[in-house]
């Protein structure tokens, strides 16, 4: 055998396990904490028509070969997302979900193509409930883990505290001195030339083909997150419209929509909306995300018939999705997502 030494190596393995059997203690207690807050555990189809219509988002595509031979194209999901929302719609209240979700094209430190995905939904409540939920959860996670702090790459962070609420445009201004909402219209159209201008004048490499979202990711991404959630956990929210392809417009501002996303040690955790029950509108934003994402990638996805249908009859939700793995990582002080995975896929 030449190379490093499998992960199911008797000693990797055991070196390994204390990390795993946190994971496991974690995973307990949250389901433990739902079932006291009167959720309900719900298991969807990994198998789906439409594996998301997010522009950067890739899916493992695959296909239904019928008795007929007939086949049907599939694709595994990248999140359970559109079959929560179907059973919100079908009556359900409180649900969450605790499973494996796939994407294509990640691999690295914070990335594997199959993780766990928490994701959990509460009908007629607010976000702001969501982020009282997620701060739960970091002190749960942390004391299932017996840890004091959270730490990665030399960032630490306390998960008892209460974390920081930070809106986008004031992380913006505060970390690379761009007048965000500046570029955005209430109609939620963006001004790209003008925000492009703000990142020569704050020093960031831009390029010809730039779009607006590609300069807003490129400030988030060199300026914004690496500074989150440092001695203690960030709720990044009121992010633009354009950047929130399932959330419903704020009541405070039509340019940015009810959005958040949960930070700690410079990582992401959490993605949260205010659901969108539109579904003319909601077909809008979809069509535009897949036109990108041929413009980038040269391809598309379907859409979710079903799911639009489904969205005509949605109450009111608030709901969000947390990456399981990286929580168990930062609670156990992993350098990897593979070190908490039981089963990694090969590289």
């Amino acid at each position: 055998m030449t190379g490093a030494s499998p992960w199911w190596t008797p000693h990797i393995h055991a070196d390994r396990r204390p990390r795993l059997m946190a994971r496991n203690a974690i995973a307990i207690a949250l389901r433990g904490w739902f079932a006291e807050h009167d959720f309900v555990e719900v298991t969807t189809s990994a198998l789906q028509v439409s594996p998301g219509n997010e522009a950067h988002l890739s899916a493992f595509a695959t296909e239904a070969i019928g008795p007929d031979a007939s086949r049907l194209p599939l694709y595994l999901h990248t999140s359970p997302e559109f079959a929560c929302k179907k059973l919100l719609a079908a009556g359900e209240e409180r649900i969450f979900s605790l499973g494996a979700v796939w994407r294509n094209r990640e691999r690295g430190p914070l990335h594997h193509p199959e993780f766990t995905m928490l994701e959990w939904y509460r009908v007629g409540d607010t976000v702001e409930r969501l982020m009282a939920d997620c701060a739960e959860f970091l002190a749960l996670a942390a004391e299932k883990a017996g840890a004091k702090s959270f730490r990665f790459r030399g960032r630490e962070a306390d998960p008892f505290a209460e974390p920081e609420r930070l809106s986008v445009a004031e992380a913006f201004t505060r970390h690379a001195g761009i007048d965000l909402l500046a570029t955005v219209s209430v109609d939620g159209s963006t001004d790209r030339d003008a925000l492009h201008e703000a990142l020569v004048r704050a020093g960031l490499r831009t390029a010809p083909d730039d779009s607006w979202a590609d300069l807003f990711s490129r400030v988030m991404v060199e300026k914004i997150e690496p500074s989150l959630g440092q001695g203690r956990a960030t709720i990044l929210y009121g992010y633009p419209v354009p950047e929130a392809a399932l959330a419903r417009p704020s009541a405070d501002d039509p340019r940015v929509a009810e959005r958040f996303e949960l930070y700690c040690c410079g990582v992401e955790l959490a993605n949260a909306f205010g659901e969108l029950t539109d579904p003319a509108e909601q077909r809008r934003r979809f069509v535009a995300e897949m036109d990108e994402k041929e413009r980038v990638y040269g391809e598309r996805y379907p859409l979710d018939e079903d799911f639009l249908a489904a969205l005509a009859i949605m109450p009111q939700a608030s709901g969000s999705a947390l990456g399981f793995d990286r929580l168990v990582m930062l609670a156990t002080g992993a350098a990897r997502i593979d070190d908490v995975i039981w089963a990694p896929v090969a590289e």
